[in-house]
């Protein structure tokens, strides 16, 4: 297993991360827990240090079973991330709500990367106007948060400005092998790279 030093966090993940967004399901569409335990288990064997999910995923019970699947590891032994479904917030109240719940859904007291879910340009005002970056970082600051960062799904115009708008730990971009203009694209990946911002990417 190839790992990658982030100098700017301090830590030295896996090159390649593990998503929880696509399991193998059983008939009902029920996550086929022993199917995925065993791949869970394997990755972690072969030094897998990266794990991705996010509350919605699997009709959100993604969480509830990596909670149980990661158990029996020592939680130092992993790098967790997860998301706030920002679509769901409507306060800044429920940061916090959600927070906890998928703390609790980990069986773990803090995440290691927490990221606000497929942000775009109207994900990104609401965030905004409501004051969400704000009260992630009291998390932050409590320790609950390690690395606070973003995913994004939107133009490489929206994405300069939120990139832009502050000193982000990381950020989480589409970039598909083929189709290097889509999203940020290549554009965007430079422009962080510019800017000193970790990039984790997904669907390549």
């Amino acid at each position: 297993m190839e790992y990658r030093e982030i100098e700017k966090l301090g830590v030295k993940p896996s090159l390649l991360g593990f998503g929880c967004m696509r399991f193998p399901t059983r008939e009902d569409k029920s996550i086929d827990e022993e199917k995925s335990q065993e791949m869970i288990d394997k990755a972690l064997e072969n030094g897998l240090t990266y794990i991705d999910t996010a509350y919605p995923y699997h009709e959100k019970t993604s969480e509830m079973f990596m909670g149980r699947a990661l158990s029996k590891y020592d939680r130092s032994s992993y790098l967790l991330a997860t998301k706030l479904p920002v679509w769901l917030v409507e306060d800044p109240s429920h940061v916090r709500q959600y927070f906890e719940e998928q703390c609790k859904n980990l069986k773990t007291d803090y995440i290691d990367f927490y990221l606000l879910h497929a942000l775009n340009k109207g994900y990104w005002e609401k965030m905004l106007r409501l004051g969400i970056l704000e009260y992630c970082d009291k998390l932050k600051q409590q320790g609950k948060i390690r690395y606070f960062g973003f995913s994004f799904h939107d133009s490489y115009e929206v994405f300069e400005d939120i990139i832009k708008s502050r000193e982000w730990d990381f950020c989480q971009i589409q970039l598909n092998y083929m189709d290097v203009d889509e999203q940020a694209g290549m554009k965007g990946y430079h422009l962080a790279v510019e800017l000193g911002v970790p990039v984790i990417i997904m669907e390549p």
